[in-house]
């Protein structure tokens, strides 16, 4: 289950440590364990976490050590659920500061459950709803399955830093509006493609400068 999470950081030039890929088994299967419980995810078995959520989130966290060419720096993730994204990042990245951003109160207790299982010091969960609590700003900002890239944009500019980057997942390279773009300081740099194992259908990494 491992070797596929393992070859598709490779081919991404992430190399993850003996100490990352025990994190992130570890992190699977308490994902397993209370995916039922909590609805965590419908995979139908644990090599799809590796596969599928985890392997989304590496791609994530290699775009981040190329792109910080290994210094420091603060991310958050928006709508973080189980914390697939954020958690993959903490986990494969040490330099990196990562904050949990959660609405639904059992979800971070379970991102809490986690990290104390798995022992990291450079993460955090924030328990809040974005535009009613101010949170960051961060050096970066991702975010996952939230909605249209129109009506999250507004909600997240402003957790971005000045000269800070956000990073939403897409399905398709959708485009935002430029008049919108505009009012929020943004600017879009560029889409980065990547293909999940298993898979064939491209994903995307869309690149906003603010």
């Amino acid at each position: 289950m491992q070797k596929k999470m393992l070859d598709f950081a490779a081919e991404h030039g992430l190399n993850l440590s003996d100490v990352s890929l025990q994190k992130l088994s570890l992190y699977a299967d308490l994902v397993w364990q209370k995916k039922d419980f909590l609805n965590l995810t419908s995979v139908q078995g644990k090599e799809e976490i590796f596969t599928r959520h985890l392997c989304d989130g590496l791609a994530a966290a290699a775009y981040l050590l190329q792109t910080t060419q290994g210094n420091s720096f603060s991310v958050a993730d928006m709508g973080s659920g189980a914390g697939y994204i954020g958690l993959s990042i903490a986990m494969a990245l040490p330099q990196a500061q990562v904050t949990l951003v959660e609405s639904l109160e059992k979800r971070c207790s379970f991102m809490n459950w986690a990290i104390l299982k798995l022992g990291l010091t450079n993460a955090v969960v924030k328990c809040i709803r974005l535009g009613q609590k101010e949170v960051g700003p961060f050096d970066f900002v991702t975010e996952r399955a939230m909605g249209q890239i129109n009506d999250i944009l507004p909600l997240i500019a402003p957790c971005v830093k000045e000269g800070g980057t956000f990073i939403p997942y897409q399905s398709n390279p959708e485009e935002a509006t430029n008049e919108l773009l505009s009012q929020l300081g943004l600017t879009k740099q560029k889409s980065v493609s990547y293909i999940l194992p298993q898979e064939e259908k491209e994903r995307f990494l869309a690149v906003f400068k603010r």
